[in-house]
């Protein structure tokens, strides 16, 4: 678990652009169970690769003509149990921090593991998730 203080900066890269936080399990089953259209599920992380290429990727990507319906997201080492609870969902995807997963009415469409942001530009991130957002929003 890491402090409150040192990772409420990183979830308000996210927040204070239309990010919900999901912090229960029955938050995040809630959120995509019950969602319509497009989510997009972002597991948020202290560690660097979130911080220089996931987080600013993510907030380039929704500034697209196509995005999410909603955008939402859960704090690895944070939020235990909601982190726990959407990966559950991301199967047959392996645990991944950071990631972001796209979902169409409730199924995963499009997942983004950590080793498809880990030395990669936020550009390239964002290009990732504007080419399936141009698929499935």
């Amino acid at each position: 678990m890491y402090p409150a203080e040192l990772v409420q900066p990183m979830k308000e890269d996210l927040t204070n652009v239309g990010f919900q936080e999901l912090l229960s399990a029955s938050e995040v089953d809630n959120a995509i169970n019950n969602s319509e259209g497009t989510l997009l599920v972002v597991v948020n992380s202290v560690c660097g690769c979130a911080a220089g290429n996931m987080r600013p990727g993510v907030k380039l990507s929704i500034q697209h003509d196509k995005k999410p319906a909603q955008l939402t997201t859960v704090f690895a080492g944070v939020d235990q149990e909601a982190v726990a609870q959407a990966r559950n969902y991301f199967l047959p995807y392996p645990p991944s921090s950071p990631s972001v997963a796209l979902f169409k009415d409730g199924q995963l469409v499009h997942f983004v593991e950590r080793l498809n942001i880990e030395g990669h530009t936020a550009e390239q991130v964002a290009d990732q998730l504007k080419q399936a957002y141009d698929q499935f929003c």
